[in-house]
């Protein structure tokens, strides 16, 4: 089946089903190999879309190559989310300490911090990973937060305010001054 004659979706399943038949019949050491391989099966990919779809199948970067997911891979799958748990009580942490004020305008977040407090919270923001998240910049004493979506911004600046305000009825919640 040609990927042009399937939906996006279904192009995108066939991708990947693909790309773990590939790893499990050959040994491909590098994401250039893999496109190459995958072209020569009818599946033309952009570099960042390969990344993204091997992150997604778990697939595994050894060096040997690339591996796919077993019980092995299990076991990095639940230390990565201990890691990923780890990130996001840092960032929890950090907010309680240097967050005056989070509030959604449209697909951003502007973050205010006391002086010197912007760095951390943008750094913490980035190393969470969260999925809405685009970026930050951080100047002195705000963050900018670019959110994919107006959605994903309300989403993102009611995540940010859960750890510093107890209820917050929407985003523009201000956290009140000690």
């Amino acid at each position: 089946m040609n990927t042009a004659s399937a939906g996006a979706a279904g192009s995108a399943l066939h991708r990947k089903d693909a790309i773990l038949r590939l790893l499990k019949e050959e040994s491909v050491s590098s994401q250039e190999e893999l496109q190459k391989l995958l072209k020569g099966r009818g599946f033309a990919v952009a570099q960042p879309t390969l990344s993204r779809d091997l992150k997604e199948l778990a697939v595994l970067k050894t060096p040997t190559g690339y591996v796919v997911p077993d019980e092995g891979a299990a076991q990095a799958v639940v230390f990565d989310d201990a890691r990923r748990a780890e990130k996001l009580d840092r960032l929890d942490r950090a907010l309680k300490e240097f967050v005056s004020s989070v509030e959604a305008a449209g697909t951003m977040v502007i973050i205010k911090t006391p002086p010197a407090g912007a760095h951390p919270i943008a750094h913490h923001i980035d190393e969470a990973g969260l999925p809405e998240v685009a970026g930050t910049i951080a100047g002195e004493n705000t963050v900018f937060l670019a959110a994919y979506s107006a959605a994903a911004a309300q989403k993102v600046a009611k995540r940010l305010l859960a750890p510093i305000a107890p209820v917050s009825p929407s985003p523009r919640v201000r956290r009140p001054r000690a």
